[in-house]
């Protein structure tokens, strides 16, 4: 048999965090799902956040084919991926005390609403300022995170609490402190992280048990199409349309 390479050694790594989440993450999930199909029928908005690599995991469940459509992504000015220049500065943003409320109050969110919040950490300021505030907002709150680092780190807000301790369900992507899959003798630090891998399959599992539930009570989901399928644009026009009140990315 052949020696097992380091793609081989990260895709096992990560097909066997996938594997736990299946598993371990099937309550919470579910719980999730049918607090946003909740939502969905009381008429709520849906929103995700998450700052530097937590926020792709974010915007892949926004205006994402075969995703819901009433999902937005609020955004933290300097924070949404690595676009920022220089990129250590949206690392130091989600430290500051304060910017979360500043977001919050110019946000279109509102009692009723549910706001996904990812955070790989859970321990800097922004997303644990963020759950507090938006669950002061009468917001249900959905936290993504790794429960590792409650136990293996010090939080850096100054109540000395995670993310984990101000949501209504937690969502543990079980991603080990460091985020690095893989140690090699002539590597000098631990590599390959998967918490993008685990918290997009996440999430998709939470949206799928949404549309689900939905279509169990007879109401049909607010999906979007491809638009690289023929009638996509159509759909989705229709879609946008009917839910525009809801939808934050449209115009």
């Amino acid at each position: 048999m052949s020696e097992r390479t380091p793609a081989d050694q990260f895709l096992d790594a990560a097909a066997d965090l996938l594997r736990r989440v299946r598993d371990e993450e099937a309550e919470a999930v579910a719980a999730a799902g049918t607090l946003l199909a909740d939502t969905v029928a009381a008429g709520g908005r849906l929103f995700a956040f998450g700052a530097g690599h937590s926020s792709l995991a974010a915007q892949d469940v926004v205006y994402r084919a075969g995703g819901l459509a009433l999902m937005n992504l609020l955004t933290v000015p300097g924070v949404v991926g690595v676009d920022v220049m220089p990129a250590t500065l949206g690392s130091a943003l989600e430290r500051v005390d304060g910017l979360a409320a500043a977001v919050l109050d110019s946000s279109p969110l509102r009692a009723g609403d549910a706001l996904v919040i990812i955070s790989l950490s859970g321990r800097n300021p922004l997303p644990v300022e963020m759950a507090l505030n938006a669950r002061a907002l009468g917001v249900k709150v959905i936290g993504v995170t790794s429960l590792a680092y409650a136990t293996g780190t010090r939080s850096r807000h100054v109540t000395g609490t995670f993310l984990k301790d101000h949501c209504d369900i937690v969502l543990d992507s079980k991603i080990a402190v460091g985020d690095a899959e893989l140690t090699l003798d002539t590597v000098p630090a631990p590599f390959a992280p998967a918490s993008t891998v685990v918290t997009t399959a996440l999430l998709q599992a939470v949206m799928a048990t949404a549309a689900a539930t939905l279509a169990a009570r007879g109401i049909e989901p607010p999906l979007l199409r491809s638009g690289n399928v023929d009638g996509g644009h159509e759909w989705n026009a229709r879609v946008l349309e009917k839910y525009r009140d809801r939808i934050f990315y449209r115009f």
